[in-house]
Order: structure tokens, then C-alpha cells, then sequence
């Protein structure tokens, strides 16, 4: 699949890291994703939710997402609503609280953006890492 050249927002940096040190690889552009839908999980000044940990979305995640009130799989205005299978830019909080409760998803290192590290130790994620890394 080309990847489709995409204007990033201002407040967007091109060459992010991720957190393995290389590039900022695409997340998902089917269904798109990103906090500024550009389908990496880039951040700036005014994502405070700070969506940057690349998943694989899984039906145990779904569920205890959706338990805990954050319905992600129901499609609604704006959002197709997520699959298993599919990739999604996480709030790095939400997924270090999915990890200390037992279900946290699957990671692609090269597509979470290295400000992650702020929140999740690197471990963490290296023992959730898929070994997938190419946007659907």
C-alpha cells in the first residue's frame, strides 16, 4: 500500500522517534488513527492525552475498555469503532493502567512515539511488543 503524503498540523514534528530510537513509523491509516488522524501516534502542546502507543486492539482490551467506560469498539460520529486486529494510537496512561489490570494489547515498537517513555518504562513495552511494525 503507497503511503499517502499527508500536511501535518504545525504543532507536529517530522522525524519523531520512536521508542527504540529509529523513526516514527505509521500506526494505521485504515481505520485512521492518531490523536491529529495522520495515522502515526504523534504528539504536540495540546494532546494531553498524550496518544502515543501504537496497539494491536484485541477482544480482551475491547472488554475491559469497555467495562471501565471507554467504549472503543461501538462506531460513532467520527469514529468507525475498533475491531480486533486493528491498530489504534492509546493514550500512554491508558495503556500502562490496562498493563498493572492484566490487559494490556500488544505494541508496535517502531510505530510508538518515544514520549512514551515519559509514562511506560521501555521493559514494559518490550515484553508487550508485536512483532508486526507496517500500517494496515
Amino acid at each position: 500500500m503507497r503511503i499517502p503524503e499527508i500536511e501535518l498540523p504545525p504543532r507536529v514534528e517530522r522525524g519523531a522517534k520512536n521508542v527504540v530510537g529509529g523513526p516514527l513509523e505509521p500506526c494505521s491509516y485504515e481505520p485512521m488513527t492518531g490523536f491529529y488522524r495522520t495515522g502515526c501516534c504523534e504528539t504536540g502542546a495540546d494532546d494531553v492525552g498524550v496518544h502515543t502507543v501504537c496497539i494491536i486492539v484485541d477482544e480482551v482490551f475491547l472488554a475491559a475498555s469497555k467495562a471501565a467506560g471507554n467504549d472503543l469498539s461501538t462506531p460513532q460520529e467520527n469514529f468507525p469503532g475498533l475491531q480486533p486486529g486493528d491498530r489504534w494510537c492509546l493514550c500512554a496512561a491508558r495503556w500502562r493502567e490496562a498493563y498493572e489490570k492484566g490487559f494490556a494489547p500488544r505494541v508496535i515498537l517502531t510505530a510508538t512515539h518515544e514520549a512514551t517513555l515519559q509514562i511506560v518504562p521501555l521493559r514494559l513495552l518490550l515484553a508487550h511488543a508485536a512483532t508486526a511494525s507496517r500500517p494496515n
